[in-house]
């Protein structure tokens, strides 16, 4: 198509159509967003097939996260070249071919190189699917539509590490890769046989090169400082000093550059709408918090109250059960409630979430850790949609893959830096908890004469009871570390709020319009 005559407005689908537009473009996401977690648990098996340390076998996860970061802002100006079905379809025909080539790889460099090539051809398909999806539903069932695609990602995170860990103890680690086979391509056969005569508008976009190069080398280094900042100690270390310099000036030389070229790469023009930057950086800050909080969990579970790696997933899975049941309550009344209220109200919920697991101990048993697991749920189903109604509101349809994509790349980033600032707060904490800790046993206070008693008592030699006690220690810390960091990010919660309410009022504006728009 060409930019020659005005395009007829697209008529929402109805019937099965619709239903079928949902699942397929819903598997699509889930395949995606289950392959940015599914490898985590398979990695020990990975490494020791492929005759490396544990560590080289973290760039599995890096690379696929650098290249996916660097695609997902280019989405808007990709769908203006070549459409966004055209441009959907190349990216799960693609997203097949390389996890195909994943499994096959003999050894671990070609797989590093496969994973990110698997991330880079990912990136335009999670804004895509939300655009094509707002595009199928009437204005009135547009919240609908997003509580369908919400409950993917809310679901697939969570059922990576549990499929993944299954797969690779039952079958082999490279399926992990090939069941995105079936998976993707009835998606994409689906998806072509409804969206074909849909497709957007196109136009001869030059290449904005340079701008490219900037993404390129900007968003791979900061992904880089992020990825192995803890693991080379941060700013002591000459390499990660030299990426924040390159992130840092790298950013600076794109932002320049992409505010005063013609055709940018990367529309940063919309960050003048006030809806678009409130709604797009409490969503961003938000999932940071929540997927930071995500990792730390089952991290103590396992390393310090002896949970086994699937008696951790199945604590953290039920975050899902009641998101499933409120997220299509959600998407059916965000047109006629003010979306700021849902925000708001998912913020709370994720406050008082962190808080109950803020007072957990070492003695807490399986029920009182996923209590606060289940209640999360209710957070998820009132988080994505309102943030996406808000983000979306009052942009016409050609300037949706942009605003997705770009929002998209928020939340990808803020998750990493979620990642590594609460892992590394968590140690930090840890450190600083085990010092007043020993300080206390060594000033002999009554409970750690009465535990050096009862161990020796026991039959331990001297070195056998600090041990103990020294494991002791480091249980507590870790515990009380745990509590620090989700006690913050709980406030952080609290905090986040005034920023939603600066966002203008849209009563189901924002993925009513886009749908309006898009048809």
């Amino acid at each position: 198509m060409s930019n020659a005559t005005a395009p007829t407005p697209l008529q929402p689908l109805e019937g099965s159509a619709r239903v079928w537009g949902t699942i397929a473009l819903s598997a699509a996401t889930f395949m995606n967003v289950l392959d940015t977690s599914i490898a985590n648990v398979s990695l020990p098996a990975i490494a020791g097939d492929l005759g490396v340390s544990s560590t080289q076998g973290t760039w599995v996860i890096t690379s696929f996260a650098v290249a996916n970061a660097i695609a997902v802002p280019l989405t808007g100006w990709l769908t203006q070249r070549f459409g966004q079905v055209r441009l959907f379809m190349a990216s799960v025909l693609l997203f097949i071919i390389s996890s195909w080539l994943c499994g096959l790889a003999p050894n671990m460099t070609m797989l590093i190189a496969f994973r990110a090539l698997q991330g880079f051809v990912a990136g335009p398909m999670i804004p895509l699917s939300q655009t094509l999806l707002l595009s199928s539903y009437p204005r009135a069932k547009a919240g609908l539509a997003m509580a369908m695609w919400s409950m993917t990602t809310l679901v697939a995170p969570v059922m990576g590490p549990l499929l993944g860990g299954w797969i690779t103890d039952n079958i082999s680690w490279p399926w992990i890769f090939y069941i995105n086979i079936p998976v993707g391509l009835a998606a994409a056969g689906i998806t072509w046989a409804i969206y074909r005569k849909r497709e957007s508008v196109t136009r001869k976009v030059p290449i904005d090169g340079i701008g490219l190069a900037l993404l390129v080398v900007w968003v791979g280094a900061m992904q880089l400082m992020l990825d192995k900042g803890k693991e080379l100690d941060w700013f002591h270390s000459a390499v990660i000093l030299t990426l924040a310099v390159v992130a840092l000036v790298g950013f600076a030389f794109f932002l320049i550059w992409e505010l005063t070229d013609k055709h940018p790469v990367v529309d940063l023009s919309l960050f003048k709408r006030r809806n678009f930057w409130s709604g797009a950086f409490a969503t961003a800050v938000a999932y940071g918090l929540f997927f930071g909080n995500v990792v730390i969990l089952p991290l103590w579970l396992q390393q310090f109250m002896g949970y086994t790696a699937t008696q951790a997933g199945m604590i953290m899975a039920p975050v899902g059960m009641l998101a499933i049941i409120f997220s299509p309550i959600v998407g059916l009344t965000v047109g006629k409630v003010d979306p700021r209220r849902y925000a708001t109200f998912s913020f709370l919920v994720f406050a008082l979430v962190l808080w109950m697991r803020s007072n957990f101990n070492t003695q807490a048993d399986f029920w009182t850790i996923m209590i606060p697991t289940i209640i999360q749920g209710v957070a998820m189903a009132f988080f994505f949609i309102p943030l996406v109604t808000i983000t979306l509101s009052g942009l016409p349809p050609d300037r949706i893959p942009a605003a997705s994509g770009l929002s998209n790349f928020l939340r990808i980033t803020a998750g990493a830096i979620g990642t590594s600032a609460a892992t590394t707060l968590w140690e930090n904490r840890a450190a600083l908890h085990h010092a007043q800790l020993v300080e206390s046993v060594n000033t002999g206070s009554s409970a750690a004469n009465s535990a050096i008693a009862n161990f020796g008592a026991s039959g331990f030699s001297a070195d056998q009871v600090l041990g103990q006690i020294n494991r002791l220690v480091d249980q507590q810390s870790f515990m009380l570390a745990s509590n620090d960091v989700f006690y913050g990010s709980a406030l952080l919660f609290l905090l986040l709020i005034p920023l939603v309410w600066l966002a203008k009022p849209a009563r189901g504006a924002g993925a009513s319009d886009a749908a309006a728009g898009a048809h």
